[in-house]
């Protein structure tokens, strides 16, 4: 079994890898400082594999104590790179928040990386890096425009670095282009935990749906789209999850034709937020309670992806639907209350 440090792994979509990477033969081990996330997902992820995943709660951005997990574990073969803070419009707030934590954290790995000479190297990448594109959907080579916030510039700069650096040292690597990740795993035992208010739409829509927010807010009604809403790429989070184990034994095979290879991660359907909204209410039969403000800044107009490349070459096939999306992630909703219930109730009993 091949050990797979997954940074980030406490996180939402590290999490669904982790259980994807052990269904697939994988033995992964965990870093994640639980600054942004939960270890609770660990033991929903042990519910699901009957694997208990160690963690290492380290701050990336201190190079000792990244470099003492290496150490610890000096049979890593390779690194699956999530951990980043994400939050568009904390990132247009925070821009040296932002760079400081997902560029240093990243420098830090793929230091590691050069001295322990790790093979493989997955990074998590968005389709931030795109701007506003001229032409949709977007091909991986699709010119990149100006970045429409810190954050996004933090995964082009992140790009970058793993380019220029894996053309130097004996890694070989993958950018994983996400578009938007939602739902949870279909047993409900992971999903999306925002520690806050949601800025993500779907935890904003069944948080919303189950009371906790009083009502969500749609950013702008009078985008050049279909419905004047923005337009997004919803892709089910187990389905970008399988993408990095698929990742993965791609480079292991040496299916790779360059040591810094690029995929898109979406559905290939443009989706528009209050189309979302329409999908969540139909598989719900919950009328949400939301409202129209204005354009939040940050907020690119459209964007959705030409996911040939991943198909072809990875053997990438999408499983879930919208439909299927909107449940997944109400049932997790659903389940998070199920368990608050029992939590301050023990003899609550669900029918």
């Amino acid at each position: 079994m091949k050990k797979i440090l997954v940074t980030g792994g406490c996180g939402y979509i590290g999490a669904h890898t982790i259980v994807d990477l052990i269904e697939n033969g994988f033995e992964p081990i965990c870093v994640d400082n639980n600054s942004r996330s939960t270890p609770v997902l660990l033991e929903g992820i042990e519910k699901i594999t009957g694997k208990k995943v160690k963690n290492y709660k380290v701050d990336l951005c201190s190079f000792d104590e990244t470099h003492a997990v290496f150490q610890e574990n000096s049979n890593i073969e390779g690194i699956i790179h999530f951990a980043a803070y994400k939050v568009v419009g904390e990132s247009v707030h925070e821009p040296l928040l932002y760079f400081e934590n997902n560029l240093l954290s990243l420098i830090n790995i793929l230091k590691c990386v050069k001295e322990f000479q790790v093979p493989y190297f997955i990074f998590s990448s968005s389709c931030t890096v795109y701007g506003n594109p001229d032409e949709i959907p977007v091909t991986e080579s699709t010119p990149p425009k100006p970045a429409e916030s810190p954050y996004g510039y933090t995964k082009q700069m992140g790009e970058q670095i793993v380019s220029e650096t894996t053309k130097t040292i004996f890694a070989q690597s993958i950018l994983l282009r996400y578009f938007n990740p939602v739902g949870a795993h279909p047993s409900a035992f992971i999903g999306e935990m925002p520690l806050g208010k949601p800025e993500n739409l779907v935890p904003a829509i069944t948080q919303t749906a189950i009371g906790k927010l009083p009502q969500m807010k749609v950013y702008g009604n009078d985008y050049p789209t279909r419905d004047g809403s923005c337009v997004r790429d919803y892709i089910h989070v187990c389905d970008i999850a399988h993408a990095h184990t698929l990742a993965l034994q791609y480079l292991i095979d040496h299916k790779n034709k360059s040591r810094c290879e690029v995929f898109n991660l979406g559905t290939g359907n443009g989706v528009t937020v209050l189309e979302a909204i329409k999908a969540f209410e139909k598989v719900s039969e919950v009328k949400l309670n939301y409202v129209i403000g204005p354009r939040r800044q940050g907020d690119v107009v459209a964007v959705y992806a030409d996911n040939k490349l991943a198909r072809e070459k990875l053997g990438w096939n999408i499983q879930y639907s919208l439909e299927d999306m909107m449940s997944t992630a109400w049932k997790w909703e659903l389940k998070l209350k199920e368990d608050e219930t029992m939590h301050n109730n023990p003899n609550f009993q669900m029918n």
